[in-house]
């Protein structure tokens, strides 16, 4: 009796260890997997070291306060440190510039009022009202998931980056382009969505910062 007591108590014990140790993975989107390509790592690493560009395009942002569209005059990105300059009529924001670095911002708004803050992302959203995950485009812009947090990548039936997915966010690569000669191709447009937040980026030119100079 104490024998099958035993057996009855393992095998109750194993199962409720292999219930806890089970993570549950959403369905893959259909023509998706999640198997990187070959030399995916190596992609990686080279566009991890390249930190240092200057890009201009047009940013998009929809949500529940308010949507509207702004011109990336410029985005310099030196190491850590971002240079982001926008521009729209349509949102009230004239010619806004953010500079920092990952834990710092500083906003210049048209007015010549600058305000600091150790927190970026919710001095933007104070400032113009946009929620934009400032910690993460560094990253995202290049096709690279954040270093810091878990995220899932899926790749397309052209074994081409399609989607990651990271700190509540999915960010969907619409279209690559041959920006730079010694660069594999770069997001020519993203889209990240979280909820009913929508934030859409397209690049028109996009530079090393050798280049530019």
């Amino acid at each position: 009796m104490r024998k099958q007591l035993r057996l009855w108590f393992l095998l109750s014990l194993i199962t409720f260890l292999g219930a806890c140790t089970t993570i549950q993975l959403e369905p893959l989107p259909e023509g998706m997997t999640d198997q990187p390509p070959a030399g995916w790592a190596d992609r990686t690493a080279q566009l991890s070291r390249f930190d240092h560009w200057r890009l201009m395009g047009k940013l998009a942002v929809r949500q529940p306060s308010d949507s509207g569209t702004a011109l990336i005059n410029h985005w310099i990105q030196s190491g850590e440190a971002y240079d982001l300059a926008l521009s729209s009529s349509l949102l009230g924001i004239g010619s806004t510039t953010l500079k920092g670095v990952p834990g710092f911002i500083e906003l210049t708004m048209p007015s010549g009022d600058t305000y600091r803050s150790g927190e970026p992302e919710a001095l933007v959203e104070a400032a113009t009202g946009w929620q934009l995950p400032l910690n993460h485009l560094v990253w995202w812009i290049r096709g690279l998931p954040a270093p810091d947090g878990d995220f899932r990548l899926l790749f397309d039936e052209n074994r081409q980056l399609a989607m990651i997915r990271q700190a509540g966010w999915e960010i969907r690569y619409d279209r690559w382009q041959q920006f730079l000669p010694d660069y594999p191709s770069l997001p020519a447009r993203i889209t990240a969505l979280k909820g009913e937040k929508r934030v859409r980026l397209v690049v028109s030119e996009w530079n090393s910062q050798e280049a530019a100079r």
